[in-house]
């Protein structure tokens, strides 16, 4: 049946024309400016969450595209399609695919009904786009159904979260480059820094000299370890539940059609995609997601506890550590003049927080699937989505608006070696224990210095040993001597 024209006019009184669109619920009428259909215009009635809509993550647009277009195929080759009809929903999918039609996906990130809303605002729109490939009028479903050919061989249930599993999968190769680029940008001050030397503290407290080229070569090194995580998670999540339908069953799809539709999915996408074993399982598990959002909280966790050593080392200037100093970017307060605060380190620390906050989400919904589905993935793609997002914003913003431009101060920060009690743990090995504790005791007591008490008026190790013990080389990468 085809849809009747009905004339309206838009906000500004310009006349154009609508449609009528029919479900089980009764009939709406549509304007013929939007691709989407009924079922898409319920959701957006019904789903004013977030105020995110599905558009702001276009990776999951071409995701949904490419499905389609893969289930067109297999569907085509397995005589469930008509040819000419599997190729006009192709070419709408590859032209969805491009983000052509990314204005056309509006439903909300979170929704009730696991993912129905979205999958429908896929089927309308290509459907629609593929009606007008074949030189008909939007709404004509009779030539090209949103459920019965775009959806054909396809449940939500295994449609929504294969197009999320291969949209994760890319937006983690962009998150992951900028992690790397973080790690380098870490390194080279390591290497710009290898021969600063500086006090190294634990509890906040002087402990012994360092390298301050080790301290921010280890933060490299903490955060390559993250790249080898977001592997392994990118690696779980390559397995899909495609051709499993309503629970795993496969009821309504054509024997021979979920292996099909992988492999098409495969060349499509790029991606080396696996079939799960057991689709019954697969189409309720959501484990995988459950271990990216803790790769991701890990990293945070990671980052965070970076950007509050880059505020304690460059907190001062004059009353604080201030052995760095990080790019002034902004006045940092409305009344004290001439401050400037971490701002970027700060960001990335609110980042971090959102991050772990995300997790829980991610766990709680993970946990409340029941039976064979889980209903709740809307909120973990969204959870997942948006982390994604902004670690790999806030890494790309901490490497190139702080890393690149910290400078050190490398005097100030070796006077206060030269100045610490802490550098009395080098003579243990020479004096011992005890009397290395002695000595620590008298300097904090008097103010006098390490030097002073063991040399000049202990008489404990001559200036020869001391100097031998106390080179800068040694200071900074030391070695045994007794």
């Amino acid at each position: 049946m085809q849809p009747s024209p009905v004339a309206t006019s838009t906000p500004s009184g310009t006349p154009t024309t609508s449609r009528l669109e029919h479900d089980f619920l009764g009939e709406r009428s549509i304007s013929d400016q939007y691709y989407y259909g009924i079922q898409t215009l319920r959701a957006l009635e019904n789903f004013t969450i977030t105020g995110i809509p599905l558009r702001a993550e276009p990776l999951f647009v071409e995701a949904l595209a490419d499905v389609k277009k893969a289930a067109a195929l297999a569907n085509r080759d397995l005589g469930v399609l008509d040819p000419k009809l599997a190729g006009y929903i192709a070419q709408a999918c590859d032209r969805v695919a491009t983000g052509e039609f990314d204005n056309q996906f509006l439903t909300d990130m979170i929704q009730g009904g696991a993912g129905t809303s979205v999958n429908m605002n896929a089927n309308e729109v290509i459907a629609n786009v593929a009606l007008e490939l074949m030189g008909r009028r939007k709404g004509e479903y009779d030539f090209c159904h949103p459920n019965n050919h775009v959806n054909c061989s396809q449940s939500t249930n295994d449609a929504y979260p294969t197009a999320f599993r291969i949209a994760l999968n890319k937006k983690l190769v962009g998150y992951r480059e900028s992690l790397a680029m973080l790690a380098d940008s870490f390194a080279a001050k390591g290497e710009e820094f290898r021969n600063v030397l500086k006090m190294g503290r634990t509890q906040l407290q002087d402990a012994v000299p360092m390298s301050m080229g080790d301290e921010f070569h280890a933060f490299a090194t903490n955060l390559r370890e993250e790249l080898l995580r977001i592997d392994d998670s990118r690696n779980l999540i390559r397995e899909i539940n495609m051709g499993a339908t309503a629970i795993g069953t496969q009821v309504n799809a054509p024997d021979g059609y979920a292996n099909l539709v992988t492999k098409y999915l495969r060349d499509i996408t790029g991606l080396d995609l696996l079939l799960a074993g057991d689709l019954i399982e697969a189409t309720y598990d959501t484990g995988a997601y459950v271990q990216l959002s803790g790769v991701l909280k890990r990293t945070a966790v990671k980052l965070s506890k970076i950007c509050n050593d880059l505020r304690l080392l460059s907190s001062g200037p004059r009353a604080g550590l201030f052995e760095i100093n990080l790019p002034p970017l902004q006045p940092g307060s409305s009344i004290m003049p001439g401050k400037v605060n971490p701002v970027v380190p700060e960001v990335v620390n609110q980042t971090a927080f959102y991050v772990i906050g995300a997790d829980l989400t991610v766990t709680m919904a993970a946990e409340a699937g029941q039976l064979q589905l889980n209903v709740m993935e809307p909120v973990i793609s969204f959870a997942l989505f948006t982390s994604i997002s902004y670690m790999t914003r806030a890494c790309h913003t901490l490497r190139e608006k702080c890393v690149v431009g910290i400078t050190a101060n490398a005097k100030h920060a070796e006077d206060m070696v030269r100045n610490s009690i802490g550098i009395v743990t080098q003579l243990n090995p020479v004096l011992g224990y005890e009397t290395t504790a002695s000595i620590a005791k008298e300097a904090l007591q008097t103010g006098k210095s390490v030097h002073q008490i063991a040399v000049e008026e202990r008489k404990l190790l001559t200036e020869a040993k001391w100097n031998e013990i106390f080179t800068f080389e040694n200071l900074i990468r030391p070695h045994f001597i007794q």
